[in-house]
């Protein structure tokens, strides 16, 4: 009976949440920095840092992000890295009138498969989220909202130039990420959001590519019923170094 009346509550709240769904729809501009630096056959250096722009794509801005640590090379198509990342999300409308800054180590295996025809992209990404306390849309509390949040990322490239992979090269990239919250402080959205990215990858050199396309982000809010609707230019360059002698 006691199993019963939960469950009546709990699907009741949840009717009443989707009844008073309310969807915020915006568009950003998305620009960012990725490096990975081999330094020896099983250790490397994970970088990388990011600018958003608000607000008619490029009105005001969003947020900024730095990411570093180290990587460790389980072979040359595996890789762990435990790493630290600093968030400042800007202020502006849809949160505080003051700038919140977020704590976030956050831990990571990525891995690769690649044949001359497509190339995978796969990973698992656990965030451990240190978010600033506020007393009032103006002003800073005292400590931090713990919260967990799982990431699983996968991207497909398919050559569409007949350099394929090799510098010069065009490929096509399918891209999608979901993002998974939990934790004592998490109620009402367990899923966080959903990134998807269509684009074209130009193969710079052998050690870097230049991205860009449109991204859809989807995200439920921790109201539970308030969603954000966000269309997204990005536009990201990666590189590799690698330190190894060659000898």
């Amino acid at each position: 009976m006691k199993i019963t009346l939960t469950l009546f509550v709990f699907t009741l709240h949840c009717a009443t949440l989707l009844a008073q769904k309310t969807v915020a729809t915006d568009e950003q501009a998305w620009f960012a920095v990725f490096n990975q630096t081999r330094i020896s056959n099983k250790w490397g250096l994970w970088f990388d840092a990011h600018l958003r722009l608000k607000d008619n794509y490029v009105g005001d801005l969003s947020q900024s992000i730095i990411r570093f640590g180290p990587t460790y090379f389980l072979s040359d198509d595996v890789r762990l890295t435990a790493a630290y990342a600093y968030v400042h999300t800007f202020p502006g409308p849809g949160h505080a009138s003051i700038a919140l800054p977020e704590h976030r180590p956050w831990q990571q295996v990525l891995w690769y498969t690649r044949n001359p025809k497509v190339r995978l992209t796969q990973s698992f990404r656990l965030e451990e989220r240190y978010r600033r306390k506020t007393l009032t849309d103006n002003e800073l509390g005292e400590g931090y909202n713990f919260s967990w949040r799982l990431r699983y990322n996968f991207s497909l490239f398919t050559p569409i130039t007949q350099k394929r992979f090799e510098p010069g090269g065009l490929q096509f990239l399918l891209n999608n990420e979901v993002f998974i919250n939990f934790g004592k402080n998490i109620v009402y959205n367990h899923f966080d959001q959903n990134r998807f990215f269509v684009g074209l990858v130009y193969q710079v050199n052998k050690n870097a590519q230049l991205h860009g396309g449109y991204m859809h982000l989807y995200q439920q809010l921790a109201s539970g019923n308030q969603f954000r609707n966000q269309h997204t230019v990005r536009v990201f360059y990666f590189h590799n170094f690698d330190l190894r002698d060659r000898e």
